[in-house]
């Protein structure tokens, strides 16, 4: 008509179609320049859907694991919320809370943690600001907050928080394994201890970081996501922690699984003088190439084993599957307690511990298969580069998957094992002038 559209009107139209899914907004700006932060977080409010706008959040009750519970975002609903991000600092851990459904007053509400079964005490709320030392304090917080919370002893990234008389379990926040991992260890003796809580301080703040004692070496190991992933978890330790280490180079996370299945016999029979140990166990183990845990089922007559050799037997197992024949962690195999032998004066649970891990060895001598990780790679390159990335991920023994356009540029995507890609995003820049932009993530393990 010639007239200018309102801009409410246009907005509401994307909005409508945003919310149907529709359409994708998509904005600019740079977060390190801080270009078009604000209209980025307006787009937010104008575009996307309020809870009130989505159904309620499901979950489900940890008491019967079948019951699915919901809750709408309500204050006057029972209590629910999500930990979504937990940050590490020299004096205390601030939990940022989601907050889903009712009320939670600092001091005066305890949340229960159903995932790990204990209550928590929430000794303050805070609103923060994009400088965590920048923050107002709250007497409560309500459905559809998003607030930091300072108390808590036992939560972690990932974990819900509820009211105690109705109990819920939302959806966990799934992490990728990690594949990559380096020895670190502090410049002074002095600092062990140090080092040794900081570690653990930013295992908790992030699941995709993990810290290891390598029982071969004696070393610490921080396994993670890639070589940047480490290098900022080193980087915040001198930083923000004001302290000195030294780091190894990186190494590839292997695994060992079995090359087929075999039955065997577990034994732990040792005497001495009048004291002594007795006992067998038969173990049917089998690979299960799909599942990447470990299996222990029980299978055995009653009269032949009890339940409590039956478990002692399985925890056997298990702590020997933690370090396999080369030393690498197992991974998709499936152990069956089929029976065994007890001796009235001579079992015990300690016997059953070492027949189980005896089976372990017995079944994996000469039949394991070493598993490497694998990454899933994606490189958007330019076409007239495109042979020389092609090539090298060739050389790398990388697997193309699929090669498609998009525009001018051609998005490339190959499983290459992880061994060989410590430093591709510096490589991929040189071979395309850097024009090729990759990215990776961690896919599967795949024999070596």
């Amino acid at each position: 008509e010639g007239r200018d559209v309102p801009t409410e009107a246009i907005r509401a139209v994307l909005r409508e179609q945003t919310v149907k899914r529709v359409i994708q907004p998509v904005l600019c700006g740079s977060g390190r320049e801080h270009i078009g932060i604000q209209p980025l977080l307006d787009a937010a409010t104008y575009y996307l859907p309020n809870p009130l706008d989505r159904p309620p959040v499901a979950g489900v009750n940890p008491k019967k694991k079948d019951k699915e519970e919901r809750r709408k975002p309500d204050p006057k609903e029972p209590f629910c919320a999500l930990v979504f991000k937990v940050v590490a600092g020299a004096s205390n851990e601030l939990f940022y809370l989601r907050i889903y459904s009712g009320t939670l007053r600092a001091g005066k509400t305890r949340p229960y943690n159903p995932g790990r079964g204990v209550k928590e005490l929430v000794s303050k709320i805070y609103h923060t600001h994009a400088d965590p030392k920048d923050r107002e304090e709250l007497p409560e917080a309500r459905a559809g907050d998003i607030v930091a919370l300072i108390g808590l002893k036992d939560s972690v990234t990932g974990d819900t928080l509820c009211d105690f008389d109705h109990p819920i379990l939302l959806e966990r926040i799934q992490f990728a394994e990690a594949v990559f991992s380096r020895s670190i260890e502090p410049e002074s003796s002095a600092d062990k201890d140090k080092l040794a809580q900081v570690l653990n301080l930013l295992t908790r703040e992030d699941p995709t970081f993990q810290v290891r004692t390598d029982p071969e070496t004696g070393q610490t190991m921080m396994n993670g996501m890639g070589k940047l992933h480490l290098e900022i978890k080193q980087h915040r330790m001198e930083r923000d922690f004001r302290l000195k280490v030294r780091v190894g180079r990186p190494r590839v996370s292997y695994r060992e699984t079995l090359k087929k299945p075999v039955s065997v016999v577990g034994e732990c029979v040792r005497q001495a003088g009048t004291a002594g140990l007795f006992a067998k166990v038969r173990v049917d183990f089998e690979p299960i190439p799909s599942e990447q845990s470990i299996q222990v089922q029980w299978d055995a007559p009653p009269e032949e084993l009890s339940p409590e050799f039956l478990s002692a037997a399985e925890q056997g197992i298990r702590g020997a599957l933690e370090s396999g024949e080369l030393g690498y962690p197992v991974m998709s195999v499936r152990a069956i307690l089929r029976g065994g032998e007890v001796d009235q004066q001579f079992s015990n649970e300690t016997a059953f511990q070492a027949a189980g891990a005896d089976a372990v060895r017995k079944a994996m001598r000469d039949n394991i298969v070493l598993l490497e990780p694998v990454l899933r790679v994606e490189v958007t390159v330019p076409a007239e580069f495109l042979g020389p990335v092609t090539a090298d991920l060739n050389a790398k023994r990388g697997e193309i998957q699929k090669l498609h356009s998009r525009g001018n540029v051609s998005v490339l995507e190959a499983l290459v094992p992880a061994a060989k890609m410590f430093d591709y995003a510096d490589e991929v820049r040189s071979l395309s002038q850097g024009r090729a932009s990759p990215s990776l993530e961690p896919h599967s393990y795949r024999p070596a």
